[in-house]
C-alpha cells in the first residue's frame, strides 16, 4: 500500500536546472513521444517538465531512469503532492476573514451577503481584466481599403474576434505580409495558429473595439454570406482605395489559372484571373470597379467574375499588382 501511495501522491523536487539536465540525458535514448506513454501522461506534460514548469510525480523519474538507464539525480527532495494545500487553505482563511469578518458557516448566507456586497460595491469597480483593450483606428486610407478586401474575401468577425483563414502552405508567404498589415494599421500584433490537419492558418485579434471599428466601417459580424455583404461605399466612391480593396479581394479569393483550347490540331494557352464568391451584390460591385479601372470583367455562371482578356490580366498585374506571391507566380510563369 506504501508503494502505491508512493507512486501516486510523491512528487519530486529538484534544484533549478536539475531536472531539465535529467531530462537532456534522457533525451538521447527516448523520444518525447516515448517519455509520455512510459509516464502515462500527455507528451505537452512532459515538455513541461523538461522546462521545470511543474515538478514531477516520483514515479515518473523512477520510471525514465529504470528504462534508460540515466542516475536519479542526487539532489533532490521528494514531497507529497497536496503539501501546499494547507498554505493555500490558510491564506484562502486569512482573504475571507478579511473581506467578511469570519469564516461563513451558512453557505446561503454567505450567498446573500456576496450578492448585497456585489450589487452595492462590486459591479461599480473598474475590472481591467474585463474591461476592452483600446486598439489604434487608423484614418480611412488605400491600407485600410486592402485588408477591408482581405477581410471580405477569406475574413470573418464574431463578437469579440476578427480572423483571416489562408491556406497554411500555399499562402505561406502572404500570411506574413497579412500579420504586418494588421499590426502596422491598428498596432496590434495577431494571434497566428496553424493547423496542418485542415490545411488552413487562423491569423486572430481578440479585440472588441476592433471588431466594433470594422463593423463600422462596413464589415458585417456573423455569416456574411447570408447578409449580402458588399464593398463599402466610402471604398467604392474613392479610385485608390477601390483599387486596393480589389487587390485584398483577388489575394484572398481570387485565382490565376490557365485557359487551354486547341484550334485546328494546335493548343493555345494564356492566363486567367477570377474571383469567387457567394454574394452576388459584392460580386457586382467587383465588377462594376474593375469597369471603373478599364477593365472588362464578366460575370461568371459559377459565382465567379473573370477577367478573360489577355491585356486585361496583364493590365490587371501591373496596375492593380499582388501581394500574395502565390498568384505572382502563377501569373509569372507563363510570361514568355
Amino acid at each position: 500500500m506504501e508503494a502505491w501511495r508512493n507512486r501516486l501522491f510523491k512528487r519530486v523536487v529538484f534544484q533549478k536546472g536539475v531536472q531539465e539536465a535529467f531530462f537532456k540525458h534522457i533525451s538521447d535514448r527516448l523520444t518525447v513521444a516515448d517519455m509520455a506513454h512510459l509516464c502515462q501522461c500527455s507528451e505537452r506534460t512532459v515538455r513541461d517538465w523538461r522546462r521545470e514548469k511543474f515538478s514531477m510525480p516520483l514515479f515518473a523519474v523512477q520510471a525514465l531512469s529504470a528504462k534508460t538507464g540515466v542516475s536519479v539525480p542526487a539532489r533532490m527532495r521528494v514531497r507529497d503532492a497536496y503539501a501546499h494545500t494547507a498554505r493555500a487553505g490558510k491564506t484562502g482563511a486569512a482573504a475571507t476573514i478579511q473581506k467578511y469578518g469570519c469564516i461563513p458557516h451558512d453557505e446561503a448566507c454567505r450567498s446573500a451577503r456576496w450578492r448585497a456586497w456585489w450589487n452595492k460595491v462590486g459591479k461599480h469597480k473598474q475590472h481591467s481584466i474585463l474591461a476592452p483593450k483600446i486598439i489604434h483606428k487608423p484614418a480611412r486610407s488605400a491600407m485600410l481599403a486592402e485588408f477591408i478586401g482581405i477581410m471580405m474575401g477569406d475574413g470573418g468577425m464574431s463578437t469579440y474576434q476578427v480572423a483571416v483563414t489562408l491556406h497554411h502552405i500555399d499562402d505561406r508567404e502572404y500570411t506574413s505580409f497579412v500579420e504586418s498589415l494588421i499590426e502596422s494599421l491598428f498596432e496590434i500584433a495577431p494571434s497566428t495558429y496553424h493547423t496542418p490537419k485542415k490545411s488552413v492558418c487562423n491569423i486572430v485579434v481578440s479585440r472588441k473595439h476592433l471588431v466594433d471599428y470594422l463593423h463600422g466601417l462596413g464589415l458585417p459580424i456573423g455569416n456574411k454570406i447570408k447578409q449580402r455583404f458588399d464593398m463599402p461605399p466610402w471604398v467604392k466612391k474613392n479610385e485608390a482605395f477601390s483599387s486596393a480593396c480589389l487587390r485584398g479581394l483577388f489575394d484572398t479569393d481570387g485565382s490565376v489559372f490557365t485557359h487551354r483550347y486547341r484550334v485546328k490540331g494546335k493548343t493555345y494557352t494564356y492566363k486567367k484571373l477570377s474571383f469567387t464568391s457567394a454574394s452576388e451584390p459584392l460580386r457586382r460591385s467587383i465588377c462594376d470597379a474593375l469597369c471603373a479601372h478599364g477593365f472588362h470583367p464578366r460575370l461568371g455562371s459559377h459565382d465567379d467574375v473573370r477577367l478573360d482578356r489577355i491585356a486585361d490580366v496583364k493590365r490587371y498585374f501591373s496596375v492593380i499588382g499582388s501581394h500574395n506571391p502565390k498568384h505572382l507566380r502563377r501569373y509569372k510563369s507563363t510570361i514568355g
